[in-house]
């Protein structure tokens, strides 16, 4: 039985999509109810959703094999798991931002509002600069705004919402695109069942190009 954690809303969704065209479907998957553990022992197959965020856990725990992850994820957690495959969904990149016509004073500690602190000291540690986190869980954009910080290191997709409250991208840390991870433990013992799911899903990606 492999077992797959799946993430709630539309990108998890679109990932269960691919696994059913690949030939890993499960009745009742993407039904509306409450159930949490949908099995197909036919197909050796069993799927649950958790939060986004969360994925990582389950599979660095061996609650699932195998899950799909956006690499923020990945990179702010850094679990123990192999990343091994990137599914070119869910696409965005990692970016700082601040007020349209800001300038960086180098002279002084820079101050940067995020939910990401981990990656936000690894970028910024890479370029020498000295930085105050403000760690915040939401609504990121009003810290500039409000003047309680210079920048923000957050996800941007389109860039409306930063349009909107008149901020703009500074510089872009990293792309980020949902990936397949895996168990350590969980993959040697299944290596067989988790490869030829890769190769399913890399024939079905090269189809959609």
């Amino acid at each position: 039985m492999l077992s797959v954690a799946l993430p709630k809303g539309r990108l998890g969704e679109k990932v269960y999509m691919m696994f059913e065209k690949a030939g890993f479907g499960c009745p009742g998957v993407m039904d509306n109810n409450r159930k949490l553990i949908f099995t197909d022992e036919e197909k050796g197959i069993s799927f649950f959703w958790v939060k986004p965020s969360d994925v990582a856990i389950y599979v660095e725990r061996g609650a699932a094999d195998i899950g799909i992850c956006g690499k923020d994820i990945i990179n702010e957690y850094e679990p123990d798991v192999y990343e091994l495959l990137d599914l070119n969904m869910g696409k965005c990149r990692m970016c700082v931002a601040a007020k349209k016509g800001y300038r960086d004073d180098q002279d002084r500690t820079l101050i940067v509002a995020t939910k990401f602190s981990n990656c936000a000291q690894k970028y910024y540690s890479a370029l020498g600069r000295d930085i105050d986190i403000i760690h915040l869980n939401g609504s990121i954009e009003l810290a500039p705004i409000l003047n309680m910080s210079d920048v923000i290191f957050d996800i941007v997709e389109t860039g409306t919402t930063l349009k909107e409250n008149n901020l703009e991208v500074v510089s872009t840390a990293f792309p980020i695109s949902a990936r397949l991870i895996a168990n350590k433990a969980g993959y040697a013992f299944k290596t067989d069942e988790v490869n030829s799911l890769i190769e399913k899903l890399t024939d079905i990606m090269g189809e959609q190009k």
